[in-house]
């Protein structure tokens, strides 16, 4: 079992640390004065950078989301997908082609907002609530004790910090520890097949603030917008496909930028637990809640930090579970504590992401030789009859660019799982094709039959994204993972 380690920052000694033993390590020189006394501030900087990242993400991404403009939409108001992302579009990085999605920023901060969803009548919804840390407050995954059969008519209550008061009977009551939220909920599609009921159970999602909850105002109460593809909303945490993305603005920022966004968030969206450590570097940086950022004049061991702590966010901590090629997340992920590093990664890398019970995606680049993966070959993914991804939901396989992007020459069938009619082998395995153009004929499996389990690729460097909904508990402790991509 692969556990998450708890390393909020990472202290760096240099040879001026440990001058007293400087030819035992084998320092070649003697530190300046000006590195012996700014060498704190490039360290300190990187892991505020760190610590702060995900805040600072959720804030761009609100601000760009939350509007009147094209694209936008106000506070307290869901906004509803119509479609599956077509070819060419404008979409999110890694789109998943499984689910028609919900979503809307909340302000708790007055009063409590009200979630209600109705009864999916056996669709399968993965609901969940995060806080502007990204942390998940609340979602679906513990309604889905066995096998995921859809969820029943339920309300609730999102309350903000600080507020006092009763709420309505036969509400589930959920503390927010941040003035602002961002909630999703997601309906599993089975594409043009179901699109009408799906879109009625999309109008039946309502957030209401609870002044206005009442039996006869609810309608009037809740607002939504709809949003169509192509020109998907990029401003959703999901969103990070556009060259503008919330992801894009933040690597912009330079540290005056970065720290001052962090300063203004933190009075209202306090760090849980408030961590005395990375306090007490932000203060030494000058960087205190609501009041103007005074760094050190240290140009230089500043953007030097600045650059290490954008790097370490973009790196995969070597907590994440890895097999076979493929890397996911496991414990810990949703739920961070002090995982700082693990918290800033999965902001960027997969922004959303829920638990390890709501959600799994793997994500694999190179076949088992350890050759990056290409349209222009074919490969072969085989899963053993025990080995089938391990769900009280739903699995699917897709193929996308290295970019995240859906190949555009790609026909409509754009992914493989168990809800579209993958087929297994006479002896119960089961095998996924990938190519950017289908072989007629000839046996693919281990089982002995014809494959009819063909995923289109790009024509192209490709990644491999394996979403496991509701996943069983082996997922994501080690003691499962996915099978190898076997070039042919």
């Amino acid at each position: 079992m692969i556990k998450n380690r708890h390393e909020p920052f990472s202290f760096h000694w240099t040879c001026a640390s440990i001058a007293g033993l400087a030819f035992l390590a084998g320092c070649a020189s003697t530190p300046s004065s000006t590195q012996k006394t700014t060498g704190w501030i490039k360290d300190e900087v990187a892991d505020s950078y760190v610590f702060g990242y995900p805040l600072v993400l959720m804030g761009v991404a609100r601000d760009a989301a939350v509007g009147t403009g094209p694209g936008q939409a106000p506070l307290n108001t869901l906004r509803h997908a119509q479609a599956l992302p077509p070819i060419g579009a404008a979409y999110p990085v890694r789109p998943s082609l499984d689910t028609l999605d919900s979503t809307g920023w909340l302000d708790v901060g007055t009063e409590p907002v009200i979630l209600s969803l109705p009864d999916s009548h056996g669709h399968y919804v993965d609901a969940r609530v995060l806080d502007m840390w990204t942390n998940v407050v609340w979602s679906t995954a513990s309604q889905f004790a066995v096998k995921a059969a859809g969820i029943k008519a339920q309300a609730i209550a999102l309350v903000g910090p600080g507020w006092q008061g009763e709420l309505p009977q036969g509400m589930t009551r959920i503390d927010v520890p941040t003035r602002n939220a961002w909630v999703s909920v997601r309906i599993q599609s089975n594409a043009a097949r179901d699109l009408t009921a799906v879109r009625k159970l999309q109008r039946g999602i309502r957030v209401t603030p609870l002044s206005a909850y009442t039996t006869d105002a609810r309608s009037a109460s809740s607002r939504t917008a709809s949003i169509t593809p192509p020109r998907a909303n990029a401003a959703d945490p999901a969103a990070t496909g556009a060259a503008n993305t919330p992801a894009s603005q933040v690597a912009a920022l330079d540290a005056n930028g970065f720290f001052d966004r962090l300063a203004q968030a933190l009075p209202e969206n306090p760090p849980t637990p408030a961590d005395p450590h990375a306090l007490k570097f932000l203060a030494d940086l000058g960087v205190t809640s609501d009041a103007p950022v005074k760094l050190p004049n240290a140009p230089e061991a500043i953007a030097a930090g600045l650059a290490d702590g954008h790097e370490r966010v973009v790196t995969a901590p070597s907590n994440l579970l890895n097999g076979n090629g493929w890397s996911w997340f496991g414990d810990g992920v949703g739920s961070y504590g002090p995982d700082y590093a693990l918290r800033a990664y999965a902001a960027y890398a997969q922004p959303g992401i829920g638990t390890k019970d709501d959600e799994v995606r793997a994500v694999v680049t190179q076949d088992s030789d350890g050759h990056a993966l290409n349209g222009a070959n074919r490969y072969v993914v085989h899963f053993a009859p025990n080995q089938l991804p391990p769900v009280r939901g739903f699995w699917s396989i897709t193929a996308y660019t290295r970019d995240g992007a859906l190949g555009e020459s790609a026909p409509a069938r754009l992914a493989v799982g168990d809800r579209n009619g993958a087929r297994r082998n006479r002896d119960g395995s089961l095998d996924v094709t990938v190519s950017s153009v289908r072989t007629k004929g000839g046996k693919s499996g281990k089982g002995g039959v014809t494959s009819g389990n063909w995923l289109p690729a790009p024509r192209a460097d490709l990644q491999l994204v394996l979403r496991l909904y509701a996943p069983k508990p082996q997922a994501t402790d080690g003691t499962w993972q996915p099978p190898a991509v076997v070039r042919q």
